[in-house]
């Protein structure tokens, strides 16, 4: 080993195994890593063992690396991407330098690493963590072990999340759907008659006015025709299944109520009209799988921007243009999912922070629709 690949190897056990960071794969590239972490202070870090010889080709590198940085923003849907380029083999003669979103720094030895104080002030304890007293097959062998267990936790949790699980909840949902449906033609007039889903727990603003808040509720469990139910309960199913096998049992359940309550609020401001159906709710889990998605993008790769997003987008969409279809139930649900799933955190990548404040929006949203829904509506 070189003293170029004791500093690479030295980096990237300090930024793997301390901070977080996972290795990705970018093809095309030659002696060098790339590390992301979207929660990090830097989001990719970037460790060149190339030789820089002089300005013109540290100018291509550069280039090179914001072609590559405008490549993960689409696959993660990312606004920005911040990166730390670190060079370790750049001639005496180059002019080391920081562009917009690409900080640079050059270091020639573990020592050198110490010293940097634009580096010292991001990461403060790689003065302390970094292996500087291990040299050739030692250091090898304790990066290896390092690296080996850092990706042994990271797959456990990995496996826990999108491992195979029963599926209770959705089930639970969908046949208590199904029950109501029939009950309304075993008990009254049939899914299609107006008093019937009224006396069933149809949304109604004025009834809802009134002090009947269950409503806000009831209506999700209720269905107006054969066609409506197997639709919704065909995409409660699809993404049911999901959200509950990568959020778990009670999450799902909680989201999934949210969801509703979140769709019947905003439906009833929008519309005077008496609404029921699971939408709104389903919606909501769809804003729950957008910000699991997000959050886990490095692992799902394109579902988020190929799948997740278009499938929102398409289905708002469709609820513009087809005549009959709550979207404000829908937009309130999608909202109130997403909320809901920010407040009860995503297992492993959600921090304490993030969850208080997404507790704080959800109670200011729906304490703002309701204010809406009573005082003006």
């Amino acid at each position: 080993m070189d003293n170029k690949d004791e500093i690479l190897m030295s980096l990237v056990h300090y930024f793997v195994t301390e901070k977080d960071y996972t290795p990705i794969v970018v093809k095309g590239v030659k002696d060098e890593i790339w590390l992301e972490n979207t929660e990090g202070p830097y989001r990719i870090i970037r460790i060149n063992s190339n030789y820089i010889h002089n300005d013109e080709q540290f100018n291509f590198d550069i280039f090179k690396t914001k072609n590559i940085m405008k490549q993960i923003k689409k696959k993660t849907v990312s606004f920005s991407v911040n990166t730390l380029n670190i060079f370790l083999d750049v001639g005496e003669n180059v002019n080391i330098k920081s562009v917009k979103n690409i900080d640079a720094i050059k270091v020639k030895s573990l020592k050198d690493v110490k010293k940097k104080k634009d580096l010292l002030e991001i990461f403060p304890d790689i003065k302390d963590k970094l292996i500087t007293d291990k040299k050739g097959m030692d250091l090898i062998i304790n990066v290896t072990k390092d690296l080996n267990n850092k990706t042994e936790k990271t797959n456990k949790a990995y496996e826990a999340t999108f491992s195979k699980k029963t599926i209770l909840m959705t089930k639970v949902i969908i046949s208590l759907c199904v029950v109501m449906f029939a009950a309304m033609y075993l008990l009254g007039n049939g899914s299609n008659d107006g008093l019937t889903l009224y006396l069933f727990g149809a949304n109604l603003p004025e009834a809802v006015k009134a002090g009947e808040i269950y409503r806000l509720i009831t209506c999700a469990f209720l269905h107006s025709g054969i066609i409506h139910l197997l639709f919704n309960m065909y995409a409660l199913y699809v993404i049911g299944h999901q959200v509950e096998t990568y959020i778990g049992k009670f999450k799902f359940t909680v989201i999934y109520l949210i969801s509703a309550i979140s769709g019947s609020l905003m439906s009833a401001i929008f519309t005077d009209a008496m609404s029921v159906g699971a939408s709104g709710a389903i919606f909501g889990l769809l804003g729950s799988l957008l910000y699991f998605g997000y959050h886990y993008r490095l692992y799902l790769g394109d579902v988020l921007r190929s799948q997740i997003i278009p499938l929102i987008i398409a289905n708002l969409a469709l609820g513009f243009i087809l005549p009959g279809v709550d979207n404000a139930a829908h937009i309130g649900g999608l909202i109130g999912g997403y909320l809901a799933t920010m407040a009860l955190g995503v297992k492993g990548k959600s921090k304490k922070q993030d969850m208080i404040n997404g507790t704080i929006v959800l109670i200011i949203y729906l304490a703002f629709l309701s204010f809406i829904l009573f005082k003006f509506i």
